[in-house]
């Protein structure tokens, strides 16, 4: 597998605001503990609040001096997304560094918003919470997004006609990858739209690492005469540990050396230039993103809460035949225009 890398700087973060999305376990919450220790004040979103408890008790057990808090937050849920960017806009002025850590690895199951669990969790998720953090983002001295990819992403393929891989399409194996290659696919497209920002993006492979991804995949208990039970050893052999696996986002976190790139990817802390052409497709990103704006679900766009009548006031509205002016006229009469 090769020497791994450490991430060597020593930045500190004294003053700075970072999000970690599932900072519950794994990678997750070894990043949220490196962050810790360089004294910024560290959110981790989290579905399932136990664990993420469990993980600031963990975290605060080892470094007694932690500013870690712990957020609501589910992936597979854009209404969840919504209501934890709310929460964090209501508790903080800026965010410094967003850490798009969370994943999942699973059979065909679906998001409660009707897509396919892994694209709606791995990417969709990430996509709309990160796109509702950018004005806090902008807010900070130099803002970073780090998406946690992974290397499978050289397996996948975006269809956009079938992003949901139904009709027999779905294979969990692609289907993660597919979800990877959106994550890449969008940092370096987000790249291209902050250009003129404040805000650099990046994503990176972890490495194999020792973390439950696979959870929903691993059997419940070794059967004997399988050799099951070398397992435990096996992984401890081939994979890498947490601490190891968190270093490339640490790197793409905290390296000044990164100030002037954006949208590149990353692999055990050194920036990968030769990339399949899938990754280098910018018709292909550009029309993802579009994808994801025209989606229903994921509409941006605010609604006007204002509950005003307008019994006895005359509205005129020019082109109201058809489209926009047919509906604004419609919303209009239920007020009580004329």
């Amino acid at each position: 597998m090769g020497r791994r890398r450490l991430a060597i700087s020593n930045k500190r973060l004294n003053g700075q605001v970072v999000v970690v999305t599932g900072g519950n376990t794994g990678i997750g919450k070894e990043t949220a503990y490196q962050l810790t220790l360089r004294e910024a004040k560290v959110y981790i979103g989290c579905r399932d609040q136990t664990r993420g408890g469990a993980a600031v008790k963990d975290i605060l057990s080892l470094n007694p001096k932690a500013n870690i808090k712990l957020l609501s937050l589910d992936l597979s849920s854009l209404t969840s997304v919504r209501k934890c960017v709310e929460e964090l806009s209501g508790l903080e002025t800026k965010v410094d560094i967003l850490i798009n850590n969370a994943g999942v690895r699973c059979p065909e199951l679906q998001t409660v918003d009707g897509f396919e669990m892994q694209i709606g969790t791995n990417h969709l998720g990430h996509f709309l919470f990160t796109l509702h953090l950018i004005p806090l983002l902008k807010k900070a001295p130099a803002g970073r997004i780090v998406t946690v990819a992974s290397a499978l992403h050289n397996f996948g393929q975006i269809d956009l006609q079938n992003i949901n891989l139904r009709n027999g399409a779905y294979h969990p194996f692609f289907s993660y990858a597919q979800s990877k290659l959106a994550n890449v696919l969008f940092s370096r497209e987000l790249a291209k739209r902050l250009r003129h920002s404040n805000i650099n993006t990046y994503s990176l492979d972890p490495g194999v690492v020792n973390t439950d991804l696979n959870r929903h995949f691993d059997k419940s208990a070794p059967r004997e005469g399988t050799g099951a039970n070398d397992g435990p050893w096996l992984k401890r052999k081939l994979l890498i540990t947490t601490y190891m696996g968190c270093q490339t986002t640490l790197y793409c976190a905290l390296e000044d050396g990164l100030a002037n790139e954006s949208g590149f990817y990353y692999e055990n802390c050194v920036r990968v230039d030769h990339m399949i052409p899938e990754v280098t497709d910018d018709k292909m990103a550009k029309r993802m993103v579009a994808y994801e704006f025209g989606t229903n679900v994921m509409n941006m766009r605010r609604k006007c809460k204002s509950e005003r009548r307008l019994d006895g006031k005359v509205v005129v509205i020019t082109g109201a035949n058809t489209g926009i002016g047919k509906e604004t006229a419609l919303q209009l009469s239920l007020r009580g225009a004329k």
